[in-house]
């Protein structure tokens, strides 16, 4: 996902109309807590250990990110490229994609986890806990969709392209679909029919009681990210947010007055 953006020096700021009243939460009585690529203050993100301390968080959801390997293995990892944090430095920079599955697995961190698959992943972490699949390269949605088809009762998709979502949850009836937005659309509720999305995220500082009002009319849910300030994440439950994608759950459970995991 994308860094918080920040405002130009000349950017103009619009007046939001205060709400008189907040909306009502969710159902559960607080928006569901997704712990961002795993309890990555404590652990390597998007590694077995980081999901793992998450469900031990009391996370609701994970969210992590997928590519592919050149023989069609479903990895989870940010970039498409290895970064330099691989044990072995000539592995730095090398493409996913370019990569067989046993290639990549001989390769560690330099702390000794590996990249995990998605089959690991969703074969580690309890079935309570909602898998959220950010897809982050084009061409993979038949690989994600054979992934994800025998857990299709506790996965959902999302991306910033919104074909990839769309196409994924067609070939896997009953997973539902996101769209990632970093900009306030003028008709969020529009963008969602047209992928035939359930989830609208939205970067949190865009987040706004109209647009909560919105998509909740529309029967669509809003997730926040990533939300790691304590009065944002206060806020944002406030007005009603379906679900908070944060950093570090322990400060999303504070800020919510749940500080016992």
């Amino acid at each position: 996902m994308a860094g918080t953006l920040r405002p130009e020096a000349d950017a103009v700021t619009l007046p939001i109309p205060p709400l008189p009243q907040p909306l009502p939460m969710p159902p559960s009585g607080r928006p569901e807590l997704i712990a961002h690529r795993g309890a990555k203050r404590e652990f390597r993100e998007n590694t077995l250990p980081a999901f793992l301390r998450a469900v031990e968080r009391g996370a609701d959801g994970i969210e992590l990110d997928v590519h592919a390997t050149a023989d069609g293995v479903v990895v989870v990892h940010h970039d498409p490229i290895l970064g330099a944090a691989m044990s072995d430095p000539a592995y730095a920079g090398r493409p996913l994609n370019a990569m067989s599955a046993a290639e990549l697995r001989a390769e560690a961190y330099s702390d000794g986890t590996v990249v995990p698959t998605l089959a690991e992943v969703l074969a580690a972490v309890p079935a309570h806990v909602t898998i959220y699949v950010e897809v982050k390269a084009p061409g993979i949605e038949a690989a994600v969709a054979r992934v994800i088809a025998p857990h299709a009762s506790r996965v959902a998709v999302h991306a910033f392209d919104h074909r990839i979502p769309r196409a994924i949850a067609d070939a896997v009836p009953g997973v539902p679909a996101g769209i990632l937005q970093a900009s306030y659309l003028i008709d969020a509720p529009a963008a969602l029919a047209a992928a035939d999305a359930r989830d609208l995220w939205q970067q949190w500082e865009l987040v706004d009681p109209p647009l909560v009002r919105a998509v909740h009319a529309a029967g669509g849910r809003v997730i926040a990210w990533t939300a790691n300030d304590p009065d944002a994440i206060r806020q944002l439950a406030e007005w009603g947010v379906d679900g908070l994608c944060c950093d570090d759950l322990r400060v999303a459970r504070a800020a919510l007055g749940d500080s016992t995991r």
